[in-house]
């Protein structure tokens, strides 16, 4: 009976509402529909944004291939002056795009930025800055990616939109700023579901920030942009599964830890470079002379792409679908040299972003295990061991299982991808603190002191 009580106690504090005044309210408030309009508009927008921004970086690394291929001699000269330019023009004009764009995006969602100082992380001109620095970075041959950029850029239009919503629109700032970051990473990978779970686990950290249905549409119309344009196909084509039984178990275990411990001294490795509180000459070098300090990175990024035949530079894109598809030679050194091309990449300041080489890291360490014990079906290893990585350096499971299970189409792989990120960030939780929250920290630094809540 006491439950009874109880129930019919709740039923009176929220009762049914009334059909007629609920699809009165829905269809007469004009700023309920405006809102969700621009919303949904701006997503659009946001979404060809990050097309065109795909396009723009992508025609750059074109270039830079077909130079490098011609002068074998001129990245020596050309990837210094670039990387040295794109520092200068940095810190001169847009310091707010400097370095992945995730972090912004996390920084300007937290309580203690004021509304006015949001655009020191997400704006316009932060969005044009990031587009143009970015692509001159892949101009360059520079080991970076453009999925995490293409957070801050989207997240950048967005925020925009906010200042044309009614004020009863019902959409917060904060909300706009969320579903453009993960919209971004939905059509930098033409992965909505990614994006979405990207919005949830990444940028939804504490339990009071939750997206409603609204928001989660315009991210998922804004990954819908990449597939209009592009078609409905995977990022790195479909892998054939097959011999899959207990035999991936050991392997797969072994991916997974290699990835774990990999992924987390590479985040650790990030932190402590980007943060300069170390007390050595190079960070030391760094703080005195930044743009010399980045000419000396992209010199090292030079040297190591003529000693790896170019497969250090750009977001390692080609050599992942090449070692997927089972074509081109897979050096034992790629994983080594490209893990120290992205971390000198990122060290050097230029405007970066970690998701994409984190890819082909971990893929070619899966290929290498797969070798090394003789595992036939090399394509399972190294999905496994692109999201493996992925996982470990972000922290996020569930988002990079997600990604790496659309960009391959590898359903039938959903329990293993799912085991192996788990594993792996849980290992990279022994060895480094969460990247993107740390790197987020460092960006509130920007922040004006008296603007600082205590």
């Amino acid at each position: 009976m006491h439950n009874e009580h109880d129930l019919s106690s709740h039923s009176a504090v929220t009762p049914h509402p009334s059909v007629f005044s609920a699809i009165q309210e829905e269809l007469y408030d004009w700023r309920l529909w405006t809102g969700r309009g621009l919303v949904l508009a701006f997503a659009a927008i946001a979404g060809l944004t990050v097309v065109a921004f795909t396009w723009m970086t992508e025609t750059a690394f074109e270039h830079f291939t077909e130079f490098r291929v011609g002068y074998w001699w001129g990245p020596l000269i050309w990837i210094p002056f670039s990387t040295a330019a794109i520092v200068w023009l940095t810190q001169k004009f847009a310091p707010g795009a400097a370095g992945s764009g995730i972090p912004q995006v996390m920084a300007a969602l937290e309580p203690e930025v004021h509304r006015e100082n949001r655009a020191l992380f997400v704006s316009i001109k932060l969005t044009l800055a990031k587009m143009f620095l970015t692509t001159w970075g892949l101009l360059a041959g520079l080991s970076l990616g453009r999925e995490g950029p293409s957070a801050q850029i989207a997240a950048g239009v967005m925020h925009h939109a906010r200042r044309w919503l009614p004020d009863r629109s019902r959409v917060s700032e904060h909300g706009m700023i969320l579903a453009g970051g993960a919209a971004g990473i939905a059509a930098a990978f033409n992965t909505p579901l990614g994006g979405v779970m990207f919005a949830i686990e990444e940028l939804t950290r504490r339990p009071g920030q939750r997206s409603n249905g609204l928001l989660l549409a315009a991210i998922v119309l804004g990954g819908l942009m990449a597939v209009s344009v592009y078609g409905n196909s995977t990022y790195f084509g479909v892998i054939r599964v097959q011999n899959l039984s207990v035999a991936l178990i050991l392997p797969g275990l072994l991916v997974a830890v290699c990835c774990g411990l990999a992924g987390g001294l590479f985040s650790r490795l990030l932190i402590v470079s980007l943060g300069g509180k170390s007390n050595d000459w190079f960070s030391r070098w760094r703080q005195k002379a930044p743009v010399r300090f980045a000419a000396a990175c992209g010199l090292a990024i030079a040297v190591l792409g003529i000693l790896t035949h170019g497969d250090t530079y750009g977001s390692g894109y080609d050599h992942t679908r090449n070692m997927l598809e089972g074509n081109g030679d897979a050096s034992s050194l790629y994983v080594l040299l490209k893990f120290i091309a992205t971390w000198i990449t990122t060290w050097a300041g230029v405007p970066a972003g970690v998701f994409a080489p984190s890819l082909a890291i971990g893929g070619a360490l899966g290929n290498d295990i797969a070798q090394l014990m003789s595992y036939p079906n090399a394509p399972t290893l190294i999905a496994l061991g692109m999201a493996g990585f992925l996982a470990a350096v972000t922290q996020a499971p569930l988002t990079s299982f997600i990604i790496v299970m659309e960009m391959i189409d590898g359903h039938a792989l959903v329990l293993s991808l799912m085991a192996t990120t788990m594993v792996a960030s849980g290992v990279s939780r022994l060895v480094s603190a969460p990247l993107y929250p740390s790197l987020a920290g460092m960006q509130l630094l920007r922040l004006p002191p008296a603007k600082v809540k205590t």
